[in-house]
Protein backbone atom coordinates (compact mmCIF):
# COMPACT_ATOMS: atom_id res chain seq x y z
CA UNK A 1 0.00 0.00 0.00
CA UNK A 2 2.81 2.41 0.91
CA UNK A 3 4.58 1.67 -2.37
CA UNK A 4 1.53 2.54 -4.49
CA UNK A 5 0.77 5.63 -2.40
CA UNK A 6 4.29 6.93 -3.05
CA UNK A 7 4.01 6.14 -6.76
CA UNK A 8 0.70 8.04 -6.90
CA UNK A 9 2.26 11.05 -5.17
CA UNK A 10 5.17 10.99 -7.61
CA UNK A 11 2.94 10.81 -10.68
CA UNK A 12 0.55 13.44 -9.34
CA UNK A 13 3.43 15.83 -8.73
CA UNK A 14 4.97 15.40 -12.15
CA UNK A 15 3.14 18.29 -13.76
CA UNK A 16 4.80 19.06 -17.07
CA UNK A 17 7.32 21.90 -16.63
CA UNK A 18 6.80 25.16 -18.45
CA UNK A 19 9.35 25.60 -21.19
CA UNK A 20 10.00 29.29 -21.79
CA UNK A 21 11.63 29.04 -25.18
CA UNK A 22 13.56 31.94 -26.58
CA UNK A 23 13.84 32.82 -30.24
CA UNK A 24 16.97 30.70 -30.41
CA UNK A 25 15.35 27.57 -28.99
CA UNK A 26 13.11 26.51 -31.87
CA UNK A 27 13.03 27.40 -35.54
CA UNK A 28 10.39 29.79 -36.87
CA UNK A 29 9.59 31.13 -40.31
CA UNK A 30 11.80 34.20 -39.98
CA UNK A 31 14.58 32.19 -38.34
CA UNK A 32 14.54 29.68 -41.19
CA UNK A 33 15.27 32.55 -43.56
CA UNK A 34 18.66 33.37 -42.12
CA UNK A 35 19.20 32.40 -38.46
CA UNK A 36 20.94 29.23 -37.37
CA UNK A 37 18.62 28.21 -34.52
CA UNK A 38 20.63 25.09 -33.73
CA UNK A 39 23.78 27.15 -33.22
CA UNK A 40 21.93 29.49 -30.88
CA UNK A 41 20.44 26.55 -28.97
CA UNK A 42 23.78 24.83 -28.41
CA UNK A 43 25.49 28.13 -27.53
CA UNK A 44 23.48 28.18 -24.29
CA UNK A 45 24.70 24.73 -23.21
CA UNK A 46 27.24 24.66 -20.38
CA UNK A 47 29.80 22.00 -21.30
CA UNK A 48 32.74 20.48 -19.44
CA UNK A 49 34.52 17.17 -19.15
CA UNK A 50 37.87 15.44 -19.03
CA UNK A 51 40.08 12.84 -20.66
CA UNK A 52 41.91 10.30 -18.53
CA UNK A 53 44.43 7.54 -19.11
CA UNK A 54 44.76 5.03 -16.26
CA UNK A 55 46.92 1.91 -15.95
CA UNK A 56 47.00 -0.56 -13.04
CA UNK A 57 49.19 -3.66 -12.75
CA UNK A 58 48.74 -6.53 -10.29
CA UNK A 59 51.30 -7.05 -7.53
CA UNK A 60 51.07 -10.84 -7.75
CA UNK A 61 50.06 -13.38 -10.34
CA UNK A 62 46.50 -14.65 -10.71
CA UNK A 63 45.92 -17.71 -12.86
CA UNK A 64 42.41 -16.51 -13.73
CA UNK A 65 43.19 -12.89 -14.60
CA UNK A 66 45.46 -10.81 -16.80
CA UNK A 67 48.56 -9.09 -15.33
CA UNK A 68 47.01 -5.65 -15.84
CA UNK A 69 43.92 -4.73 -13.82
CA UNK A 70 43.30 -1.62 -15.90
CA UNK A 71 44.62 -0.17 -19.14
CA UNK A 72 42.03 2.34 -20.27
CA UNK A 73 41.53 5.69 -21.88
CA UNK A 74 38.35 7.52 -20.87
CA UNK A 75 36.55 10.61 -22.14
CA UNK A 76 33.78 12.13 -20.03
CA UNK A 77 31.43 14.78 -21.39
CA UNK A 78 29.04 16.85 -19.25
CA UNK A 79 26.36 19.19 -20.57
CA UNK A 80 23.71 21.30 -18.87
CA UNK A 81 20.99 23.36 -20.53
CA UNK A 82 18.34 25.48 -18.88
CA UNK A 83 15.11 25.30 -20.81
CA UNK A 84 12.63 27.63 -19.19
CA UNK A 85 11.58 26.14 -15.85
CA UNK A 86 13.47 22.90 -16.48
CA UNK A 87 17.13 21.91 -16.55
CA UNK A 88 18.52 19.18 -18.78
CA UNK A 89 21.67 17.31 -17.68
CA UNK A 90 23.83 14.82 -19.52
CA UNK A 91 26.98 13.02 -18.35
CA UNK A 92 28.46 10.24 -20.48
CA UNK A 93 31.73 8.31 -20.50
CA UNK A 94 33.25 6.91 -23.67
CA UNK A 95 36.22 4.66 -22.98
CA UNK A 96 38.40 1.88 -24.31
CA UNK A 97 39.73 -0.76 -21.92
CA UNK A 98 42.58 -2.84 -23.37
CA UNK A 99 42.22 -5.45 -20.59
CA UNK A 100 38.71 -6.36 -21.68
CA UNK A 101 38.02 -9.24 -24.03
CA UNK A 102 34.99 -7.52 -25.52
CA UNK A 103 34.24 -4.06 -26.82
CA UNK A 104 30.54 -3.58 -27.24
CA UNK A 105 28.05 -0.75 -26.83
CA UNK A 106 25.86 -0.82 -23.73
CA UNK A 107 24.82 0.78 -20.46
CA UNK A 108 25.68 -1.79 -17.78
CA UNK A 109 29.28 -0.92 -17.01
CA UNK A 110 30.70 -3.99 -18.79
CA UNK A 111 30.24 -2.61 -22.29
CA UNK A 112 33.82 -1.24 -22.33
CA UNK A 113 32.86 1.53 -24.70
CA UNK A 114 30.06 3.65 -23.24
CA UNK A 115 28.66 4.39 -19.79
CA UNK A 116 25.74 6.82 -19.56
CA UNK A 117 25.99 8.20 -16.02
CA UNK A 118 23.34 10.91 -16.19
CA UNK A 119 20.54 11.90 -18.54
CA UNK A 120 17.93 13.81 -16.55
CA UNK A 121 15.39 16.58 -16.58
CA UNK A 122 14.89 18.61 -13.37
CA UNK A 123 12.00 20.92 -12.60
CA UNK A 124 9.83 22.21 -9.72
CA UNK A 125 6.11 21.68 -10.35
CA UNK A 126 5.28 23.14 -6.90
CA UNK A 127 6.97 25.65 -4.61
CA UNK A 128 7.77 22.90 -2.10
CA UNK A 129 8.66 20.15 -4.58
CA UNK A 130 11.61 19.34 -6.85
CA UNK A 131 11.56 16.54 -9.43
CA UNK A 132 14.41 14.76 -11.18
CA UNK A 133 13.64 12.18 -13.87
CA UNK A 134 15.96 9.90 -15.83
CA UNK A 135 19.25 8.08 -15.47
CA UNK A 136 21.11 9.41 -12.44
CA UNK A 137 23.59 8.62 -9.66
CA UNK A 138 21.92 8.63 -6.24
CA UNK A 139 23.34 8.49 -2.72
CA UNK A 140 22.49 9.27 0.89
CA UNK A 141 23.50 8.22 4.40
CA UNK A 142 26.45 9.16 6.64
CA UNK A 143 29.06 6.54 5.71
CA UNK A 144 32.40 7.10 3.99
CA UNK A 145 32.79 4.17 1.55
CA UNK A 146 30.50 2.18 3.88
CA UNK A 147 26.76 2.01 3.24
CA UNK A 148 23.82 0.93 5.38
CA UNK A 149 20.69 2.75 4.22
CA UNK A 150 22.08 3.70 0.83
CA UNK A 151 20.64 0.87 -1.28
CA UNK A 152 21.37 2.52 -4.62
CA UNK A 153 23.59 0.49 -6.99
CA UNK A 154 27.36 0.39 -6.48
CA UNK A 155 30.10 -0.56 -8.91
CA UNK A 156 32.31 -2.75 -6.71
CA UNK A 157 34.38 -3.93 -9.66
CA UNK A 158 35.44 -0.36 -10.52
CA UNK A 159 36.24 0.36 -6.87
CA UNK A 160 38.36 -2.77 -6.32
CA UNK A 161 40.17 -2.45 -9.65
CA UNK A 162 41.45 1.02 -8.73
CA UNK A 163 39.29 3.44 -10.71
CA UNK A 164 38.49 6.85 -9.23
CA UNK A 165 36.19 6.74 -6.19
CA UNK A 166 33.42 8.53 -8.09
CA UNK A 167 32.85 5.33 -10.09
CA UNK A 168 31.88 3.39 -6.97
CA UNK A 169 28.40 4.92 -7.39
CA UNK A 170 26.65 3.33 -10.36
CA UNK A 171 23.78 5.02 -12.24
CA UNK A 172 20.16 3.92 -12.26
CA UNK A 173 16.95 4.87 -14.07
CA UNK A 174 14.81 6.56 -11.43
CA UNK A 175 12.12 9.09 -10.61
CA UNK A 176 13.10 11.27 -7.64
CA UNK A 177 10.85 13.78 -5.90
CA UNK A 178 11.91 16.00 -2.99
CA UNK A 179 9.34 17.67 -0.75
CA UNK A 180 10.31 20.56 1.54
CA UNK A 181 8.30 21.43 4.66
CA UNK A 182 8.91 23.74 7.64
CA UNK A 183 11.05 21.39 9.71
CA UNK A 184 11.36 18.26 7.64
CA UNK A 185 12.05 17.22 4.05
CA UNK A 186 11.12 14.03 2.24
CA UNK A 187 12.94 12.31 -0.63
CA UNK A 188 11.00 9.70 -2.62
CA UNK A 189 12.92 7.61 -5.16
CA UNK A 190 11.12 5.13 -7.38
CA UNK A 191 13.04 2.77 -9.67
CA UNK A 192 10.61 1.14 -12.15
CA UNK A 193 12.89 -1.87 -12.79
CA UNK A 194 15.32 -3.33 -10.25
CA UNK A 195 19.00 -2.47 -10.80
CA UNK A 196 21.71 -4.68 -9.27
CA UNK A 197 25.14 -3.74 -8.02
CA UNK A 198 28.01 -4.26 -10.42
CA UNK A 199 29.28 -6.95 -8.08
CA UNK A 200 32.42 -9.09 -8.16
CA UNK A 201 31.63 -11.97 -10.53
CA UNK A 202 35.09 -13.26 -11.42
CA UNK A 203 35.33 -11.50 -14.79
CA UNK A 204 38.07 -9.09 -13.64
CA UNK A 205 38.58 -9.98 -9.96
CA UNK A 206 38.90 -13.53 -8.60
CA UNK A 207 36.73 -14.51 -5.62
CA UNK A 208 36.50 -17.31 -3.05
CA UNK A 209 34.11 -19.99 -4.25
CA UNK A 210 32.64 -22.00 -1.33
CA UNK A 211 31.63 -24.78 -3.74
CA UNK A 212 35.26 -25.57 -4.56
CA UNK A 213 36.90 -24.21 -1.39
CA UNK A 214 39.33 -22.20 -3.53
CA UNK A 215 39.62 -19.06 -5.66
CA UNK A 216 37.69 -18.87 -8.90
CA UNK A 217 37.50 -16.45 -11.81
CA UNK A 218 37.52 -16.26 -15.60
CA UNK A 219 36.05 -17.96 -17.50
CA UNK A 220 33.88 -19.46 -14.73
CA UNK A 221 32.10 -16.21 -13.81
CA UNK A 222 29.13 -15.99 -11.46
CA UNK A 223 25.81 -16.29 -13.27
CA UNK A 224 22.62 -14.87 -11.82
CA UNK A 225 18.90 -14.59 -12.43
CA UNK A 226 17.74 -11.01 -12.00
CA UNK A 227 14.16 -10.08 -11.09
CA UNK A 228 12.81 -8.34 -14.18
CA UNK A 229 9.61 -6.60 -15.12
CA UNK A 230 8.81 -2.92 -15.67
CA UNK A 231 6.68 -1.62 -12.77
CA UNK A 232 6.60 -5.15 -11.33
CA UNK A 233 10.15 -5.85 -10.10
CA UNK A 234 10.66 -2.31 -8.88
CA UNK A 235 12.33 -0.49 -5.96
CA UNK A 236 11.14 2.22 -3.58
CA UNK A 237 13.40 4.31 -1.32
CA UNK A 238 12.29 6.96 1.18
CA UNK A 239 14.25 9.41 3.32
CA UNK A 240 12.65 11.74 5.87
CA UNK A 241 15.21 14.19 7.22
CA UNK A 242 15.65 17.49 9.02
CA UNK A 243 17.92 19.55 11.30
CA UNK A 244 17.07 20.23 14.93
CA UNK A 245 19.38 22.43 17.04
CA UNK A 246 22.27 21.76 14.61
CA UNK A 247 21.69 17.99 14.77
CA UNK A 248 20.89 16.32 11.43
CA UNK A 249 18.52 13.37 11.73
CA UNK A 250 17.04 11.07 9.11
CA UNK A 251 14.81 8.02 8.79
CA UNK A 252 15.04 5.62 5.85
CA UNK A 253 12.95 2.92 4.19
CA UNK A 254 13.77 0.62 1.28
CA UNK A 255 11.57 -1.95 -0.44
CA UNK A 256 13.28 -3.96 -3.15
CA UNK A 257 15.87 -6.72 -3.44
CA UNK A 258 19.38 -7.60 -2.30
CA UNK A 259 21.63 -5.54 -4.57
CA UNK A 260 24.29 -8.25 -4.86
CA UNK A 261 23.38 -11.96 -5.02
CA UNK A 262 21.78 -12.81 -1.68
CA UNK A 263 20.57 -16.28 -2.53
CA UNK A 264 21.14 -19.26 -4.78
CA UNK A 265 19.03 -21.51 -6.94
CA UNK A 266 20.77 -24.85 -6.53
CA UNK A 267 18.74 -26.56 -9.26
CA UNK A 268 19.95 -24.04 -11.86
CA UNK A 269 23.32 -23.32 -10.27
CA UNK A 270 22.82 -19.54 -10.36
CA UNK A 271 22.77 -16.67 -7.88
CA UNK A 272 19.51 -14.89 -7.07
CA UNK A 273 18.37 -11.54 -5.64
CA UNK A 274 15.76 -12.25 -2.92
CA UNK A 275 13.26 -9.68 -1.69
CA UNK A 276 14.52 -7.22 0.92
CA UNK A 277 13.14 -4.43 3.09
CA UNK A 278 15.38 -2.10 5.10
CA UNK A 279 14.37 0.21 7.95
CA UNK A 280 16.94 2.66 9.27
CA UNK A 281 17.89 5.99 10.77
CA UNK A 282 20.93 8.24 11.14
CA UNK A 283 22.16 11.22 13.15
CA UNK A 284 24.98 13.65 12.43
CA UNK A 285 26.24 16.56 14.55
CA UNK A 286 29.24 18.65 15.55
CA UNK A 287 31.03 17.06 18.52
CA UNK A 288 34.50 17.27 20.13
CA UNK A 289 35.71 19.80 17.60
CA UNK A 290 34.74 17.64 14.64
CA UNK A 291 31.73 15.91 13.05
CA UNK A 292 30.26 12.75 14.55
CA UNK A 293 27.68 10.46 12.99
CA UNK A 294 25.81 7.24 13.65
CA UNK A 295 23.60 5.12 11.40
CA UNK A 296 21.62 1.93 11.92
CA UNK A 297 19.64 -0.34 9.63
CA UNK A 298 17.52 -3.45 10.00
CA UNK A 299 17.66 -5.71 6.94
CA UNK A 300 14.41 -7.65 6.75
CA UNK A 301 15.00 -10.66 4.48
CA UNK A 302 11.58 -11.46 3.07
CA UNK A 303 11.90 -15.18 2.29
CA UNK A 304 12.54 -17.29 5.41
CA UNK A 305 10.72 -20.38 4.21
CA UNK A 306 12.25 -23.84 4.10
CA UNK A 307 11.82 -23.64 0.32
CA UNK A 308 14.57 -20.98 0.18
CA UNK A 309 17.32 -22.27 2.52
CA UNK A 310 20.08 -20.49 0.61
CA UNK A 311 18.63 -16.97 0.90
CA UNK A 312 20.14 -14.37 3.22
CA UNK A 313 17.83 -13.55 6.08
CA UNK A 314 17.61 -10.78 8.66
CA UNK A 315 20.60 -8.61 9.57
CA UNK A 316 21.30 -5.64 11.84
CA UNK A 317 23.93 -3.13 10.75
CA UNK A 318 25.40 -0.21 12.73
CA UNK A 319 27.90 2.47 11.73
CA UNK A 320 29.55 5.17 13.86
CA UNK A 321 31.95 7.76 12.46
CA UNK A 322 34.02 10.77 13.46
CA UNK A 323 35.88 13.30 11.29
CA UNK A 324 38.03 16.25 12.32
CA UNK A 325 40.05 18.94 10.58
CA UNK A 326 43.32 19.30 12.51
CA UNK A 327 44.39 22.43 10.62
CA UNK A 328 47.15 22.80 8.10
CA UNK A 329 45.00 21.05 5.47
CA UNK A 330 45.14 17.82 7.50
CA UNK A 331 41.94 15.82 8.07
CA UNK A 332 41.48 12.53 9.90
CA UNK A 333 38.41 10.29 10.09
CA UNK A 334 37.46 7.01 11.72
CA UNK A 335 34.50 4.65 11.36
CA UNK A 336 33.29 1.51 13.10
CA UNK A 337 30.91 -0.78 11.24
CA UNK A 338 29.06 -3.71 12.85
CA UNK A 339 27.01 -6.34 11.01
CA UNK A 340 25.14 -9.20 12.65
CA UNK A 341 23.24 -11.93 10.83
CA UNK A 342 20.23 -12.73 12.99
CA UNK A 343 19.65 -16.03 11.23
CA UNK A 344 22.16 -18.18 9.41
CA UNK A 345 21.42 -19.85 6.08
CA UNK A 346 22.75 -22.76 4.09
CA UNK A 347 24.64 -20.16 2.05
CA UNK A 348 26.78 -19.26 5.10
CA UNK A 349 30.09 -20.91 4.17
CA UNK A 350 33.57 -19.67 3.43
CA UNK A 351 33.91 -15.89 3.30
CA UNK A 352 30.30 -15.45 4.47
CA UNK A 353 30.48 -17.95 7.34
CA UNK A 354 30.84 -15.46 10.22
CA UNK A 355 27.52 -14.23 11.56
CA UNK A 356 29.16 -11.17 13.15
CA UNK A 357 31.41 -8.91 11.10
CA UNK A 358 33.33 -5.85 12.32
CA UNK A 359 35.13 -3.28 10.16
CA UNK A 360 37.16 -0.28 11.32
CA UNK A 361 38.21 2.38 8.82
CA UNK A 362 40.80 5.13 9.01
CA UNK A 363 41.17 8.03 6.59
CA UNK A 364 44.02 10.57 6.52
CA UNK A 365 44.05 13.40 3.98
CA UNK A 366 46.86 15.95 3.75
CA UNK A 367 47.26 18.74 1.19
CA UNK A 368 50.52 20.55 0.49
CA UNK A 369 51.96 23.27 -1.72
CA UNK A 370 48.86 25.44 -1.83
CA UNK A 371 46.65 22.37 -2.22
CA UNK A 372 48.30 21.26 -5.43
CA UNK A 373 49.54 18.00 -3.85
CA UNK A 374 47.15 15.64 -2.03
CA UNK A 375 48.03 12.60 0.03
CA UNK A 376 45.08 10.33 0.86
CA UNK A 377 45.12 7.07 2.79
CA UNK A 378 42.03 4.98 3.49
CA UNK A 379 42.24 1.65 5.31
CA UNK A 380 39.56 -0.98 5.96
CA UNK A 381 40.46 -3.40 8.76
CA UNK A 382 38.26 -6.23 10.00
CA UNK A 383 39.10 -7.52 13.51
CA UNK A 384 36.68 -10.43 13.04
CA UNK A 385 38.37 -11.61 9.85
CA UNK A 386 41.87 -10.25 10.54
CA UNK A 387 41.91 -8.92 6.99
CA UNK A 388 41.66 -5.56 5.28
CA UNK A 389 42.01 -3.26 2.29
CA UNK A 390 44.45 -0.34 2.08
CA UNK A 391 43.93 2.43 -0.49
CA UNK A 392 46.70 4.99 -0.93
CA UNK A 393 46.45 7.83 -3.45
CA UNK A 394 48.90 10.61 -4.35
CA UNK A 395 47.78 13.36 -6.72
CA UNK A 396 49.47 16.45 -8.07
CA UNK A 397 47.84 19.31 -9.97
CA UNK A 398 50.23 20.65 -12.58
CA UNK A 399 47.69 23.39 -13.30
CA UNK A 400 43.92 23.87 -13.22
CA UNK A 401 43.48 21.44 -16.11
CA UNK A 402 46.11 18.73 -15.69
CA UNK A 403 46.39 16.31 -12.76
CA UNK A 404 48.73 13.36 -12.23
CA UNK A 405 47.81 10.53 -9.89
CA UNK A 406 49.33 7.34 -8.52
CA UNK A 407 47.61 4.75 -6.36
CA UNK A 408 48.25 1.67 -4.27
CA UNK A 409 45.36 -0.77 -3.83
CA UNK A 410 46.37 -3.52 -1.38
CA UNK A 411 44.31 -6.38 0.10
CA UNK A 412 45.56 -8.43 3.03
CA UNK A 413 44.25 -11.27 5.20
CA UNK A 414 44.97 -14.59 6.86
CA UNK A 415 43.34 -16.74 4.18
CA UNK A 416 41.49 -16.47 0.91
CA UNK A 417 38.27 -17.30 2.76
CA UNK A 418 37.95 -13.92 4.51
CA UNK A 419 36.05 -11.07 2.87
CA UNK A 420 39.01 -8.82 2.02
CA UNK A 421 41.52 -11.68 1.98
CA UNK A 422 39.87 -13.32 -1.03
CA UNK A 423 40.91 -10.33 -3.16
CA UNK A 424 44.63 -10.44 -2.32
CA UNK A 425 45.58 -11.24 -5.92
CA UNK A 426 43.71 -8.12 -7.05
CA UNK A 427 46.23 -5.87 -5.22
CA UNK A 428 47.70 -3.38 -7.68
CA UNK A 429 49.59 -0.15 -8.26
CA UNK A 430 48.21 2.42 -10.68
CA UNK A 431 49.08 5.64 -12.47
CA UNK A 432 46.80 8.12 -14.22
CA UNK A 433 46.80 11.44 -16.02
CA UNK A 434 43.61 13.51 -16.17
CA UNK A 435 43.08 16.58 -18.38
CA UNK A 436 39.94 18.63 -17.68
CA UNK A 437 38.29 21.14 -19.98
Amino acid sequence: MLRWLCIFILIAGFAPPTFALSDGDLPSSHMAEGKDWWRDFTAQIDMSGFTETRVAVRLQGDQFQKPFSLAETRFQFEAERELGAATLNLTADVYFDAVSDQHEFGFDGDAHIFDLRQATIEFSPLDFMDVKLGRQVLTWGTGDLLFINDLFPKDWRAFLLGRDDEYLKAPTQAMKASFYFDRLSLDVVYVPEFVTDRFVNGSRISYFDPKTGDLNGRPDVVTTIKPEGWLEKDELSLRLFGTFASVEVAAYYYDGYWKSPGGSDISLGVGTFPRLKVYGSSVRSAIWGGIGSAEIGYYDGQDRSSMAPFNRNDEVRFLAGYERDLGGDLTIAFQYNFERKLRSSALSTGASEQRTHHVITQRITKQLWQQTFTFSLFNFYSPSGNDGHLRLKLSYKINDAVKLESGFNFFYGRTDETFFGQFQKASNVSAAMKVSF
